[in-house]
């Protein structure tokens, strides 16, 4: 592996995301369902905070059923495992980089109408002397029938849940990150992927930009992907995953390819890695 560093010029963007979830509200005898949408929206917030101070955002809940939907909101630790993938669980005062112990939800529970919208409002409250880093915390939405803890279906209890993610930047922390590795990931029947384990030893979180480019034997260019928009929290490591071919894209062609990671972390200089991938016929 080849990692270079290169200068490139950056931003900052953010991206309003929503979500919809599906309750299945079940009776007893016999099992029937019916299915209850309720759009959460944002799905990411981001604080960004010069020191001490309050701040305050909303979530806002809509419920497109015709029936009532009890809403209950809590706040969740969360990291990423090496994988990408989220992990919950109950808040810890303990646990680095927590913001859980600073935020106060209003209200923690509520019954939205059919057609209507409820809002939760959270609050910061950054207390002084704090480092400068990037901490989160996660607002858990548990959705459930007024009155009810959950939905009991052949003895099971089923509840339905999404969170929103809250990241709160508490100063200029400078990112550090390290490219460590790139490697290609093949299956029999999908298409080719990379792999790039990210190191970031800072203390503010930081997302993924860039492309991957593509060569075949003769150094020609053949192929332009666009890297995924991944975070890679403080003081951890994660792969990032690249699919060699976006979606409608046909597979490339069977042969040797040179592929070369450019990445944007927000760094002053852009992360170069690069591997080799043979295709099979």
């Amino acid at each position: 592996m080849d990692v270079q560093s290169r200068k490139l010029q950056h931003d900052y963007r953010l991206y309003a995301q929503r979500a919809v979830v599906a309750l299945f509200v079940a009776a007893l005898a016999p099992v029937a369902s019916a299915q209850v949408s309720v759009e959460v929206t944002p799905m990411r917030v981001e604080v960004k905070a010069a020191g001490s101070g309050q701040y305050t955002n909303t979530v806002s809940l809509t419920n497109h059923d015709k029936n009532p939907v009890r809403i209950h909101a809590t706040l969740y630790d969360w990291y990423f495992s090496k994988d990408g993938t989220p992990q919950y669980r109950e808040t810890d005062t303990a646990m680095p980089f927590s913001a859980a112990a600073w935020v106060r939800l209003n209200p923690v529970e509520q019954v939205v109408q059919p057609g209507a919208s409820g809002i939760v409002r959270f609050t910061v409250n950054i207390p002084a002397g704090t480092a400068p880093g990037g901490y989160r915390t996660a607002i858990m939405f548990d959705f459930g029938p007024p009155g009810a803890e959950g939905v009991i279906a052949k003895g099971v209890l089923f509840k339905s849940r999404v969170a929103t993610i809250v990241y709160v930047t508490v100063g200029s922390p400078k990112p550090a990150v390290e490219l460590v590795d790139v490697q290609p990931r093949a299956q029999a029947g999908q298409v080719p992927t990379i792999a790039a384990t990210l190191k970031n030893t800072g203390r503010v979180q930081v997302r993924t930009r860039g492309q991957m480019l593509i060569y075949d034997k003769t150094g020609t260019l053949v192929r332009r992907v666009t890297l995924p928009d991944t975070p890679i929290l403080p003081e951890s490591e994660r792969d990032v995953i690249v699919a060699m071919a976006e979606q409608g894209q046909p597979p490339l062609p069977a042969g040797e390819y040179r592929v070369e990671l450019r990445i944007d972390l927000g760094l002053p200089e852009l992360l170069v890695g690069e591997t080799t991938v043979t295709i099979g016929r």
